[in-house]
């Protein structure tokens, strides 16, 4: 009994932290829409500090109903408490269940892998093993049509789904450069950047001393840097 006491005062605790969290985030994003800072923050003109509509607890487990998860616990409260997307890191926060397409966004398609399933990585991952080199003399002949067929043969292992199952993409910095976060796995929780249109992989993010950052450090971090940049 006493430790179903402290399990609930624990979580209680946990909640009343995560509601400051949100005012505070609250506060900071009227701030900066206020003060016209989407002049001078990397990717805010495209949201202006302005979130989507809020999800409703039952949109959200219908989600993770349909996919056989549970979101981690701040971004699902996020979704709830702050909003589904918009301000956010780079060019802001995507929609759940969508990315960038083009130069808008939309559903993920299969660009996204089972979310059931256990993110693959526990450490930074670029295997470009069999990538083909193209040789400047196979220009124009036959050999370059072979080799066309061979990249895209690479390139679609390389892009595989199987690589980013148990995570969803969540916002982009641009040129096809994206970041996600782990809903399934041992990195649940975690944000990682997906570098691989530049052929360097897959890696954790890391910042502020840390080798690990969760959903909402990782957005407080974003608003912390947007409020210096506008003093």
């Amino acid at each position: 009994a006493k430790a179903a006491r402290r399990s609930s005062f624990s979580f209680g605790l946990e909640e009343e932290i995560m509601d400051t969290q949100f005012n505070d985030i609250r506060n900071a994003l009227q701030l900066l829409r206020e003060s016209g800072a989407a002049e001078s923050v990397f990717g805010a003109e495209k949201h202006n500090f302005l979130v989507n509509p809020r999800l409703s607890e039952r949109e959200v487990i219908e989600f993770e109903r349909t996919h056989g998860i549970s979101l981690p616990a701040d971004y699902r409260a996020f979704l709830i408490e702050v909003g589904n997307g918009g301000a956010g890191p780079a060019y802001g926060l995507f929609k759940l269940g969508e990315m960038d397409n083009g130069f808008d966004e939309g559903p993920w398609g299969d660009f996204v892998g089972l979310l059931a399933k256990p993110f693959p990585h526990t450490s930074a991952w670029n295997d470009a093993s069999g990538m083909p080199i193209f040789d400047d003399s196979w220009e124009n002949t036959e050999r370059e049509d072979q080799y066309e067929r061979e990249y895209e043969a690479w390139e679609r292992r390389y892009w595989d789904t199987e690589k980013v199952n148990g995570a969803i993409p969540i916002c982009h910095l641009g040129c096809a450069v994206r970041q996600w976060l782990v809903v399934t796995g041992p990195e649940r929780g975690n944000v990682w950047n997906d570098c691989r249109t530049d052929q360097e992989g897959l890696e954790p993010v890391q910042s502020g001393g840390r080798d690990r950052v969760t959903f909402i450090d990782w957005y407080r971090r974003w608003l912390d840097e947007a409020l210096k940049t506008n003093q």
